[in-house]
């Protein structure tokens, strides 16, 4: 039953996010929320199992914008292929940024576990993956703010 699940949600992502530059940013912040979710097995000290979760969660909520943003992009400029829509181009920057910065959260979290498994705490460890996650969510609002401005036009009306 899963893999008829995954086909039919597969032709839902074609659908509305094409198979081009958007489709691909979706899916990058998709694999970007995995590799972080995979960080967190393992972790052995509780309180820096319980904060990485805490950030996973917010992370894990900004999904549905990205998506909705690569959505409303591909419906205004579609993309099946390499080219990214030059009126866009701000936008699709900061969906990669936020890319970008999901990995580097998703490192420093596995870098916030090995220094709790040396030595016994993460606390610089744990405000570096924090800072990391901050930068993914104004990522994505910098993404929002792009796309607006793009559908509203300079004079914002």
């Amino acid at each position: 039953m899963a893999l008829f699940a995954a086909a039919r949600q597969g032709r839902k992502d074609d659908t509305q996010l094409g198979k081009g530059v958007w489709r691909r940013a979706h899916d990058r912040f998709t694999r970007g929320l995995d590799r972080y979710h995979q960080m967190l097995e393992g972790v052995e000290d509780d309180a820096v199992y319980n904060e990485l979760v805490t950030v996973a969660n917010q992370l894990a909520e900004l999904l549905p914008r990205v998506r909705e943003v690569c959505m409303s992009a591909q419906r205004r400029l579609p993309s099946n292929g390499q080219d990214i829509p030059g009126a866009l181009i701000s936008v699709h920057r900061a969906l990669s940024r936020s890319g970008n910065s999901l990995a580097a959260t998703a490192e420093a979290a596995a870098m916030s576990r090995l220094e709790g498994e040396r030595w016994g705490f993460a606390s610089a460890g744990l405000e570096n993956v924090h800072r990391r996650a901050q930068l993914v969510a104004e990522d994505i609002l910098e993404a929002e703010r792009a796309l607006k401005a793009v559908v509203t036009g300079p004079s914002g009306s």
